[in-house]
């Protein structure tokens, strides 16, 4: 991979050289803290790469791969050897870029992928990956992550955080992060079983909506010693409206009765919960994100056949611009916003959500998401915080992946971002003297001030 990847101009370039040897700051993946505390070696390319990366398989469909070579029972040669054909010709995926950038980061091969050198690198990688021992651990060190933070559902134990912590040998902080999806989701299958480990797990017989605040509340408080610092949520519906106490009681009280709600009953409880949540972020001091426009699981054949994270997500529509306010303003109202971060997967109305963050304390623009963290995307959303806000605040590159091989997404985004502001420097549209300093505290520098100490 050449220096010069991405990078468009002699300051682009130079800017470059100022970030990308800083510490990686990942405040949202989804990687299993249980695999980064065993830190089993791994045994080969095809397994990292494809053991449960849903873009790729997702791509791989896209390109008419039989499934057998996707999740079926194919050998991991197999594919891989499918896999290069599909990348072969995805010109313009992000795969495209993310691939060879991990080829050449971590198994030292800048050879393009495609069916004529797949084997060639299937061998080339394998004996990489003996040679060095690669593990997570060693991935996670290689990268120089200084900051990894998981999301955890808020039931979850959190035992390998902890063995994690008490082991002591690992540089990087790995934290959990309050997930609470399953928690607003009231309406799926089973979700009296999840109360039940709720009531288990916090010590909290939950027979009112007072009763599962308070539990909730318990939990974040577990969260908060493990050394949270993230929450999380990225459930299918927003809320149109939100229920008052008496309304939410009675919503609530269906629930627990096993009685089906309507969309407004359940809207309204969802929003009532949304600022529950928020004032208790608040509270403890606490970033809030939300994950937006997002539809799950479209296709109910590969859901039901694999579960969830299969490569069938996909963008939902946009939330309306007034259901947001009317909910960032009632969490304001109430006691304060927390430190708030929106992500969008449609780019309909990111330059409307621009202007929402820009009228609230605390809430900022999130780095491209999911299916806009490509080139064009990150370009974008670059443009939309900078037109709308403040560039300098903006929190910069997340993974938002389960591999370990997906820190090459920060020097992706950190070669784009050089780009960008590189070329408002030669176009003398932004003055060269600072410039190195704001896309060092974009790619470093505002994650370190918002989280603090970490160990």
């Amino acid at each position: 991979m050449k220096h010069t990847y991405l990078l468009k101009g002699n300051t682009a370039q130079k800017l470059y050289c100022a970030v990308k040897d800083l510490p990686i700051m990942d405040y949202h993946c989804h990687l299993s803290p249980q695999e980064i505390y065993e830190d089993l070696p791994i045994d080969n390319i095809g397994e990292v790469w494809l053991g449960g990366d849903h873009y790729k398989w997702r791509l791989m469909r896209t390109a008419g791969i039989d499934e057998a070579y996707i999740t079926g029972d194919a050998s991991w040669h197999d594919k891989f050897v499918h896999y290069a054909k599909a990348i072969e010709f995805a010109a313009g995926n992000p795969l495209y870029h993310w691939s060879h950038m991990e080829l050449s980061m971590y198994f030292g091969i800048d050879d393009a992928l495609c069916s004529a050198s797949a084997e060639d690198i299937w061998s080339r990688a394998n004996a990489y990956i003996e040679e060095h021992k690669l593990s997570a651990r060693k991935l996670i060190e290689q990268s120089n992550v200084e900051l990894i933070c998981t999301t955890d559902d808020i039931v979850d134990s959190l035992e390998w955080h902890e063995k994690i912590r008490k082991e002591g040998k690992l540089k990087a902080a790995v934290l959990p992060s309050f997930r609470t999806d399953n928690l607003l989701l009231m309406r799926r299958a089973g979700y009296a079983d999840y109360l039940q480990k709720l009531s288990d797990v916090s010590g909290i017989a939950i027979l009112s909506l007072e009763d599962l605040k308070a539990a909730v509340e318990s939990r974040l408080q577990y969260f908060v010693k493990m050394g949270c610092k993230f929450t999380d949520v990225g459930i299918p519906f927003f809320p149109d409206r939100i229920a008052d106490r008496a309304e939410a009681d009675v919503s609530f009280a269906k629930v627990l009765r096993g009685e089906a709600l309507t969309d407004a009953e359940y809207l309204g409880l969802v929003g009532h919960l949304y600022v529950f949540l928020g004032a208790l972020y608040a509270k403890y001091d606490l970033v809030m994100q939300w994950h937006l426009s997002v539809i799950r699981n479209a296709n109910s054949v590969y859901f039901d056949r694999l579960g969830g994270d299969c490569g069938v997500d996909c963008v939902g529509d946009p939330v309306p611009g007034a259901d947001l306010v009317r909910l960032l303003d009632a969490i304001n109202r109430t006691s304060k916003l927390p430190e708030t971060i929106l992500y969008t997967l449609t780019p309909a109305n990111k330059e409307q959500i621009g202007s929402i963050a820009g009228s609230f304390p605390r809430v900022r623009c999130g780095a491209a998401w999911w299916f806009c963290d490509h080139k064009r995307g990150i370009e974008d959303e670059i443009k939309v915080i900078s037109e709308n806000g403040s560039l300098g605040a903006f929190l910069g590159m997340l993974t938002d992946s389960r591999s370990f091989l997906s820190y090459a997404r920060h020097d992706y985004f950190r070669r784009i971002l050089c780009s960008v502001i590189g070329e408002w420097v030669d176009a003398d549209e932004y003055d060269d003297a600072p410039a190195a300093t704001l896309v060092a505290r974009i790619c470093y520098q505002n994650l370190k001030e918002l989280v603090g100490g970490t160990k």
